[in-house]
């Protein structure tokens, strides 16, 4: 593999799992109560 295809490598898995940690840090620090009306009628 070239250096550049690497880089691209290493940045691409780099969004993709900042992006996962970002949102579970996310589900994990909120702290309000769920709307009683929130479409969620399985």
């Amino acid at each position: 593999m070239t250096g550049g295809a690497i880089v691209m490598m290493v940045v691409a898995m780099t969004v993709l799992w900042g992006g996962l940690a970002a949102a579970i840090v996310n589900v994990v620090r909120f702290k309000g109560e769920e709307p009683a009306d929130s479409g969620r009628d399985l």
